[in-house]
């Protein structure tokens, strides 16, 4: 299992204080959270992109490059790439790059966002969201796994004897997840190409999330990638804790209560039993976090939102220390104990690369051999 730590990117004014940090702020911090993300022992550090106020992320893989130096064995991945509204010339090509620089820890999560401005901007119409998402989608696959490609579409301009460079590392590309909270056919292209479904599931109940994941896990067997229980998930959930559940409650209240995804609309208590969220104390999270296996099955990635809202940046750093401590060994120790042996690994760039060398074995004739 990967466990990480996921970013929206929102600037949000703290609730308790009145105050509201800079963009710079924001963008230093998300930095010193990854690089705790790593000291403390977690797997995944990703963030999201958006092109409109109140987030500050609308270059992820320039921070992911910056963080990659500063590091040596997280994941860098992002929480949503606009696969609809980005070319995907420029998502191979800034993708490849990354990978090169990180030394492969890199893959993405491909999504359709939910900002419906940010369609215009970038000359798109969102009535052709999901039409976009499949043709951009083969596109980039085609940019990755071939190093020629001659290609016509409907939304982008034909390619004739083009190259993307540089080309993925070691000859495999970043793997990718396809994000989604409402939409069948996203599901749908993760399962044809085997790649990745990430389920977000933070907002609405796990029934929702269950027709979702179970829709691609039956089309990832249906399409031959291996059985459904095989198919590769990831999952998304929140947490804020404190020794006492208590404290917990009274210190992130006025946080939940104010923040502009979700203040103002159900109470903490009823969001906390119908959503991932958890707010309490360690043994808590640990709870909460192993009933998910229970709702959507064996699954390879889990990550925690939990820098959003206002929380200030001591916080949140001393949310990681305490899930590193009391948290993270618990979670590993029962995710290993109940993963069954036929459920595939977490996917990595070590372990891709191990499959195409020995698939290229495989197809060696004697001769070659």
């Amino acid at each position: 299992m990967q466990i990480g730590v996921f970013s929206v990117s929102d600037i949000t004014t703290d609730p308790t204080t009145g105050r509201t940090p800079t963009e710079n702020e924001r963008i230093k911090a998300s930095v010193a959270i990854a690089k705790k993300v790593e000291e403390i022992g977690m797997d995944v550090y990703a963030l999201g992109e958006h092109h409109n106020r109140p987030f500050f992320s609308s270059s992820p893989t320039t921070t992911l490059a910056y963080i990659a130096a500063q590091t040596e064995r997280i994941i860098l991945s992002t929480a949503t790439t606009l696969i609809t509204t980005n070319d995907p010339v420029k998502i191979a090509e800034d993708f490849a790059m990354l990978q090169h620089l990180a030394d492969g820890r890199v893959d993405l999560v491909l999504g359709r966002g939910n900002t419906a401005p940010v369609y215009p901007w970038f000359g798109k119409n969102i009535q052709d969201g999901v039409e976009l998402a499949i043709e951009n989608y083969s596109l980039l696959r085609r940019l990755w796994d071939e190093d020629t490609v001659n290609w016509s579409g409907k939304f982008r301009t034909p390619l004739q004897n083009f190259t993307s460079t540089p080309r993925p590392l070691d000859g495999v590309a970043p793997f990718v997840w396809h994000g989604s909270i409402r939409t069948p056919q996203i599901a749908e292209v993760a399962a044809y190409y085997g790649d990745g479904f990430f389920a977000n599931n933070i907002f609405w109940p796990k029934e929702h999330y269950q027709q979702l994941i179970g829709l691609y896990r039956e089309r990832y067997e249906h399409y031959g990638h291996g059985k459904a229980d095989q198919a590769i998930v990831g999952l998304g959930g929140q947490f804020f804790m404190r020794k006492n559940s208590q404290d917990a409650v009274r210190e992130f209240r006025p946080y939940f209560d104010n923040a502009p995804v979700y203040g103002h609309g159900p109470s903490l208590e009823d969001f906390t039993a119908q959503t991932p969220l958890t707010v309490g104390s360690p043994q808590e999270v640990i709870e909460k976090t192993l009933t998910f296996r229970e709702h959507f099955g064996d699954y390879q990635r889990q990550l925690f939102l939990i820098d959003h809202a206002g929380l200030p940046l001591k916080t949140v750093l001393e949310q990681l220390d305490l899930f590193g401590e009391e948290v993270l060994p618990v979670l590993r120790k029962e995710y290993a104990a109940r993963k069954p042996a036929h459920v595939p690994e977490p996917p990595t760039h070590a372990g891709r690369v191990a499959t195409l060398l020995a698939a290229q074995d495989a197809a060696k004739t004697p001769a070659e051999a």
